[in-house]
Parts: C-alpha cells; structure tokens; sequence
C-alpha cells in the first residue's frame, strides 16, 4: 500500500507496509507509562534494571533521535530536544510500561563530528556486556545520504552482531528520521541510496524503517512501535 506524504505544499507518494496499522488497532501492549530511570555518563553508573528487554538508539548528532523516539514514545518533552547537535551527552535509559516496566529504552549520545571517544567506549562496554539488549537502532537523516561517520558506526555495529561463539543476542535495525524534508524530485533518488549504503556496509541490517515525526499524521511512527514489540517478543506497541 502506499501512502501519501503532505507536508505543506508536498505531495510524495512513499511504499510501507499498511499491515502496521490494523495490526496495533487491537494490540493488547499499550504505551501507558513511559519514565526517565537513569543516566550514566560511565561505565560503572550503568544501572541493573531487573532484565527488562532493552533497546538501544544510535545516531549522529542532530538526526531527529530525540524527537522521533518522543513520538513513538507518545510523549512532547520526556527526552530533550534542541536545534543544536549534541544535547545528549550520556546514556539515559528510559522504562516504558507501568513499573517495573515492560521494555526499557537507552538514547544515547550522537557519534560523529560533535562525538567524544569516552562515549565511543562507553557504548563499546555496554553492548559487549549488556545480556537483556534486543535490538540496536540505528538512525539516519533522510536530508543527507550517510556520510563517513555513518559508515564506519554501521561497519562497526555490523561487527559485534556476532560472538566468538557464532550466536547472534541482538539485532540491528535502520530507521530513516525527517522523510518530510527530502523534496519530492530526490525522494526517489536519496531513499534507494541510503538503502544501497546501508547494506553495503552492514548487510545484516534490517532494512530501514522511513519516519516522520513532524508530520500530521506522523508517519512511520506505529512501524517504529510494532519493530520495538517485535524485537522484545511482545503485543504491538501502541499509544
């Protein structure tokens, strides 16, 4: 099914997959409660959240991480936002679901040219020790192919999806933030683009989920929750 993208004077015409919808229409997981819990800016503040499935959100600075993971969320302000890369600056770990929550999400801060190499090491040393981790998401500004940083976070998340002893404990998923700012003549250009350079350097990648947080409706935003669920082996994820 495709749907329509308005943004303004936009018109854009974008495939997904509409099963999303009339899936979360009788979801018996619901978003009701979602809550800061802690941050850690190094290793040993890390804290024990009683196994809860987590997942993990990467990006470069300014993205569109905090607000996308905002809307899945359902809430305006619970992570912080701002027009200047780099507001986040450690792991901040957020439960969702009422207490003891159901699934615990960790937005960290954005690599890249405003990055640190302590947050490089401490995201190192919690997804090599981190046992309840479920999925990493990766995000990409649709505005931009990815660019150098990109590549080289993908190759090396790519890297760790396996232990020495061949299993796999958490996946890999792409999502394509602020679809509403590509214009319509270089949407079929940048989209397919993004895709080659993903699975060029990550082929274990699950292929790219395409959002938009600002959009009304918002978009992409449900298949964000139905991956979170899925990747957790719970009901759909809805507000």
């Amino acid at each position: 099914m495709s749907i329509l993208f308005r943004h303004g004077p936009k018109t854009t015409i974008v495939a997904q997959e509409s099963a999303i919808r009339r899936k979360s229409s009788s979801a018996p997981f619901r978003i009701t409660n979602a809550e800061f819990v802690a941050a850690a800016s190094a290793v040993d503040q890390i804290p024990k959240l009683n196994d809860r499935p987590e997942l993990r959100a990467a990006g470069r600075a300014n993205c569109g991480k905090s607000t996308l993971l905002n809307a899945v969320l359902g809430r305006k302000d619970l992570l912080r936002t701002s027009k200047k890369a780099g507001c986040t600056t450690t792991l901040n770990f957020y439960r969702v679901g009422e207490h003891p929550g159901s699934v615990v999400l960790v937005d960290a801060p954005g690599y890249g040219a405003r990055g640190r190499p302590e947050w490089g090491d401490l995201f190192d040393t919690y997804v090599s020790t981190r046992k309840q981790l479920r999925r990493i998401y990766i995000l990409f500004n649709g505005k931009h192919i990815l660019n150098p940083a990109d590549l080289a976070m993908l190759a090396h998340i790519s890297d760790t999806l396996f232990t020495q002893e061949g299993t796999q404990p958490y996946t890999l998923q792409a999502v394509i933030t602020k679809a509403d700012c590509i214009p319509n003549s270089s949407l079929g250009q940048v989209i397919p683009t993004i895709q080659k350079q993903i699975f060029e350097n990550a082929p274990l990648c699950l292929p790219p989920i395409i959002t938009s947080a600002v959009m009304r409706p918002m978009f992409g935003i449900d298949a964000v929750r139905a991956n979170i669920a899925e990747a957790c082996g719970l009901g759909l994820l809805k507000k």
